[in-house]
């Protein structure tokens, strides 16, 4: 069967994707949505339509509205293919997936990646024993089977989710041991600039301010302003070291969870080799757009944090727009109807977006926790510490994929996702020059595992394969 014509491939069914999906289906465009998940929701919304009342209590409105989205999504007429993994995205737009074990292709007009983000690591010396685990993981099991600590938390590091899950965990019934934060009111001092025009995204920050108040009436022992943070254990993690205030603190934990902000999951975008520039108040790389969200290769667009982080709310609106701008190309008879949708969603986009300068601002990572001292490991999975690193550099290494080659940094199962920036940051910092100078990991294919029999069996997919 010859395969069926796809004007809009999207990857990932987050809330840019979702939205985009809708909005494409309703100009009347043939859209077909790749997502790794079992369900659409992305990490912000995931399962929501699997969680119970209770689940939906735990976790809160914001959580909740997330629903009304993913069952638009799924009535607006878009092929829907869960649990499909993206292995390779050549140059001229065709997608190669896994889909229940078998390599399917796909070649669309146009493409559009919503994939999303990830959480920036938190090297610290001991970050890689057992009882630790990013902030982000302990809401995906959360949200994804209901499961919860059964020791008390620790939270350590910086950043809104570290408020929203200390919340969250404390409408669940567990106990929150303490959070201890690098950012500081010295922070506030120095934003202080972003505060005016933050403004405009008020309801953002009466959010924030909220969830302070929550974790104060309960009596949580914040401490604000940590430094020299390190994780004390052999085979366990036993305590949290560090100082605050210029004293020094011990606060005993078995389960210690991490978290210094979220960045873009660019590895679709280096892979096809879009422009990318390193963005000094995110502190991570981003993918260069114009105002629909097209890339530096036409036809090719990126919507969501998977370009820069703004958030879920920001996201949807970044999808609806990159929907219309596709719809314009392939449809320009309609390009005055479409035009005429815009300025409401860019005066929105902007509302969204409004506090976004000023949230980068107080949460920034401290440098001490991206650019760790030497004996702090970096790429975990081949075991590269800082301090290697730093020696690569002396011995004539300039990047991170030289840095493969003097030590395999960046070769295991994560493929660089993990250590990325981390790694540019430390052989920026040994070369004294900045992030841009040095660049990122070459990002080749295959982005996720396939075998050679998956391989050999590769074929177009039509709609009599479509999963149910």
């Amino acid at each position: 069967m010859k395969p069926e014509p796809v004007d809009l491939l999207i990857i990932g069914a987050g809330p840019a994707g979702m939205a985009a999906a809708i909005e494409a289906c309703g100009l009347g465009l043939s859209v077909t949505v790749l997502d790794e998940q079992a369900s659409p929701g992305g990490q912000i919304y995931r399962d929501v339509r699997l969680a119970d009342p209770q689940r939906l209590a735990v976790l809160g409105a914001d959580y909740q509205a997330g629903l009304a989205l993913v069952e638009r999504f799924l009535a607006c007429g878009a092929r829907y293919i869960p649990q499909a993994s993206v292995w390779l995205v050549s140059p001229q737009q065709q997608v190669h997936f896994l889909h229940l074990g078998q390599a399917r292709t796909l070649h669309p007009r146009r493409l559009l990646i919503a994939c999303g983000a990830y959480e920036r690591a938190l090297p610290i010396p001991g970050w890689t024993l057992p009882g630790v685990m990013n902030a982000g993981a302990g809401q995906i099991l959360l949200k994804g089977a209901a499961l919860l600590p059964a020791v008390p938390v620790l939270l350590a590091g910086c950043g809104p989710l570290l408020y929203l899950l200390a919340a969250q965990y404390l409408r669940a019934g567990v106990q929150v041991a303490a959070l201890v934060d690098t950012s500081s009111h010295a922070d506030l001092l120095r934003a202080w600039r972003q505060i005016p025009a933050a403004l405009g995204g008020w309801r953002e920050l009466l959010k924030g301010l909220g969830l302070l108040r929550q974790l104060r009436r309960a009596g949580i022992r914040h401490f604000r302003g940590a430094r020299d943070l390190q994780i004390e254990g052999q085979d366990q993690a036993r305590a949290l070291r560090f100082r605050c205030g210029g004293d020094e603190h011990r606060l005993p934990a078995q389960l210690i969870l991490l978290h210094q902000g979220v960045v873009p999951n660019t590895q679709i975008s280096w892979s096809l080799r879009l422009e990318h520039q390193w963005d000094e108040q995110q502190l991570c790389w981003t993918v260069h757009r114009d105002p629909f969200g097209e890339t530096s290769q036409p036809g090719v667009f990126i919507a969501g944090d998977a370009a820069a982080i703004g958030g879920a709310l920001a996201a949807r609106e970044q999808g609806r727009i990159a929907a219309l701008g596709i719809a314009r190309q392939l449809q320009p008879l309609a390009a005055a109807q479409i035009d005429a949708q815009l300025p409401a969603l860019r005066r929105a986009l902007a509302r969204h977006l409004a506090a976004r300068p000023l949230i980068d601002a107080l949460y920034r990572p401290q440098q001490q926790n991206r650019i760790p001292a030497d004996d702090v490991i970096v790429c975990r999975c081949e075991e590269v510490s800082a301090g290697d690193l730093r020696h690569y550099v002396d011995l004539g290494c300039l990047g991170p994929n030289q840095a493969k080659a003097f030590g395999r940094c960046g070769m295991g199962p994560c493929q660089g996702r993990l250590c990325g920036l981390s790694v540019s940051e430390v052989i920026a910092e040994r070369r004294q020059v900045s992030p841009a100078a040095v660049g990122y990991y070459r990002i080749r294919p295959p982005l996720k595992p396939i075998t050679l029999t998956q391989l050999a069996g590769e074929a177009c997919l039509d709609r009599s394969q479509e999963h149910p």
